[in-house]
């Protein structure tokens, strides 16, 4: 491919395609979310659109069982590349299909011949306004609101607000002008209450106009306070045992609820952009492009772009946006962008949405990329898990300023009941991965009370001290549950062990998930999205359950202990083998003389049976 940028490497989806093998890669890291999915042929024509609400379940369905019917197993036979776009709901993905099935046409699917499109709310531009349902947009700067998949959603809507609000509902023309001349009467629409007669000025365009901005409010989802209200009046209408119109009004919630707000992909406030997002990681970066032409998405893309430069999302975008442009005839003139951009490029304007639907779109079009990243991720795992590994350490080791690839890392987490039973873990991970033989407890020796410092310093040196007496390797990275308190108690450990300075530690603070260097006064914080990141939570986390299963464990045995051994006559040595022989108190509790006697002898099993007997 021939590049202005030598230094950049675009990636296509499909230039390296081998059907078997490829397509059961995707199969096995296609996300959980609705969408749509779109099946290519050799030719890379796209054969079939469907619509998912788990994407993952419904595409490997067609290859993960025995198809009944012949022309799909023709249909699969033939797919060579799939691809996807995430969608939110279930609905944006039935919309999202309808109209690229309406672009592509492709072989497999079924062609409506009426072409009848999605249903619109339509509020005409005109003197006190009226509302409708059509199908045809027309652009004379009334505004649309949809598009509904259910006609039952738009006539309840409708219903609804007929309900709240008296409009009008002829076609009069109500120019002031019209209305000044008297040529109108008032209709029976008016004699039952259903309209206050603003062709004969019995209704002002003050209040009129106040209707249609709470109106738009509803046809825009903001629905909370009407769902609310029409909540008492349908338990308003069961107290008083009038139950079938209680019955009306939930189906009427029922079905406002399905839909309470338009759709993310389409809109047709928005004619003619392209969206462009860009979800970087170390070496990568994924760019998602989006085609809106006419309110609908056309085209939906991702590219992956090798970085060799630290390149950064202006000059990815300058470089992968033109091809893409001309790849898919792309005449738009205004481009939505996640963040400022510093481009020029001829007759195209960038722009930066910060709410509304270009900011829906911008946000639909980071999750495609963020979740192309992933699958591209989890395909490398699966094909070359090594590599992988490899990457992720890379990533550890730039995001924690380290000089050694952290092959070993450790963390530790302090536990303590109302200070006590304290105890600490250590947790090992070996090439990113648990190792769980490598877990040590502390139960912890020389603090009085809940001193989480104290704790932590006791744990750390002793680990280590112990590490360098039998000569064991170091860790290239020590992770400390805590802030900057105990991260502090930490190096005091190390000093003491002659180590500070030779093992990179760092301590992480749970609720900002702040990242506290030795030194540093203020913290960092890492990318929520990073693989490092994620590293060193899942470390956390596990730190954090092997100490609190341990801790439970000795909690638990010292309750046992503490009740069992104060009964008189049985000491420890009887406690342990009653123990090793039920497991439990509660076994011990259940357990008849015989049985108890088998363990500790028919004079001791007497004495706490009637010590059992006695408390019950």
């Amino acid at each position: 491919m021939n590049s202005p940028i030598n230094h950049l490497l675009i990636i296509y989806a499909s230039d390296s395609m081998e059907k078997s093998e490829d397509i059961q890669l995707k199969l096995k890291v296609l996300p959980n979310k609705p969408g749509i999915y779109q099946y290519f042929d050799k030719q890379g024509t796209i054969i079939y659109v469907g619509k998912a609400k788990d994407l993952k379940k419904r595409v490997s369905s067609y290859f993960n069982k025995t198809l009944d019917s012949g022309k799909t197993r023709v249909l699969v036979r033939q797919i060579v590349d799939i691809k996807y776009i995430i969608v939110d709901t279930e609905l944006d993905a039935l919309l999202l299909e309808n109209n690229l099935i309406k672009k592509y046409q492709p072989k497999y699917n079924i062609q409506l011949k009426d072409d009848k499109t999605y249903p619109w709310i339509c509020v005409k531009k005109e003197p006190f306004p009226r509302i409708f349902m059509t199908r045809r947009l027309i652009k004379d700067g009334s505004k649309y609101f949809g598009p509904y998949p259910n006609v039952k959603v738009i006539q309840t809507l409708i219903a609804l607000i007929r309900d709240l609000y008296p409009l009008r509902t002829c076609s009069l023309n109500l120019a002031e002008d019209k209305i000044n001349e008297g040529r109108y009467k008032v209709c029976l629409e008016y004699h039952i209450g259903n309209c206050k007669g603003p062709c004969v000025k019995y209704e002002k365009k003050k209040t009129y106009d106040q209707y249609m901005r709470e109106i738009d409010q509803i046809l825009k989802g903001n629905l909370r306070d009407v769902i609310k209200s029409m909540k008492l009046m349908m338990h308003a209408h069961a107290e008083n045992l009038e139950f079938e119109e209680a019955q009306n009004i939930k189906s009427k919630i029922d079905n406002i609820e399905r839909y309470k707000s338009k759709s993310t992909v389409v809109s047709p406030t928005i004619h003619q952009v392209d969206v462009i997002t860009v979800e970087h990681d170390q070496r990568k970066a994924f760019v998602n492009y989006l085609v809106i032409s006419n309110g609908a998405i056309i085209h939906g893309y991702t590219v992956e772009v090798n970085k060799k430069l630290d390149e950064s999302t202006s000059s990815i975008i300058s470089y992968v946006l033109p091809e893409l442009r001309t790849r898919f005839n792309s005449i738009s003139k205004e481009v939505l962008v996640s963040e400022n951009v510093d481009i020029e490029l001829d007759g195209i304007s960038f722009f930066q949405p910060q709410r509304g639907d270009k900011k829906s779109l911008i946000e639909l079009s980071q999750r495609n990329a963020k979740f192309y990243r992933l699958e591209k991720n989890k395909q490398e795992k699966i094909k070359d898990p090594e590599r992988h590994t490899k990457r992720v350490l890379e990533q550890i080791r730039i995001d924690f300023r380290l000089k050694d690839t952290p092959v070993h890392i450790e963390c530790f987490d302090n536990s303590n009941f109302h200070g006590t039973n304290a105890v600490s873990a250590c947790v090992v991970f070996k090439n990113a991965k648990p190792s769980k033989r490598d877990y040590r407890n502390f139960n912890i020796k020389t603090v009085v009370g809940a001193d989480d410092f104290a704790s932590m310093e006791e744990a750390v040196y002793r680990r280590y001290k112990r590490l360098l007496d039998e000569n064991q390797p170091l860790p290239q990275l020590i992770v400390i549950d805590g802030g900057k308190g105990q991260l502090s108690s930490s190096l005091t450990a190390l000093e003491r062990l002659n180590l500070r300075g030779k093992v990179a530690i760092v301590g992480i603070a749970k609720k900002l998930e702040e990242i506290f260097f030795p030194g540093d006064t203020l913290p960092i914080y890492i990318d929520k999205r990073s693989e490092s990141l994620r590293v060193i939570q899942h470390m956390r986390n596990e730190a954090h359950r092997f100490g609190i299963t341990h801790h439970r464990n000795k909690r638990s045995k010292a309750a046992l202990t503490s009740e069992l051994t104060q009964i008189k006559g049985i000491g420890p040595k009887t406690f342990e083998d009653l123990m090793k022989a039920f497991k439990t108190l509660s076994k011990i509790r259940e357990a008849n003389i015989d049985s108890l006697a088998s363990v500790i002898g028919i004079a001791k099993a007497k004495i706490i049976k009637a010590y059992f007997q006695e408390e019950s």
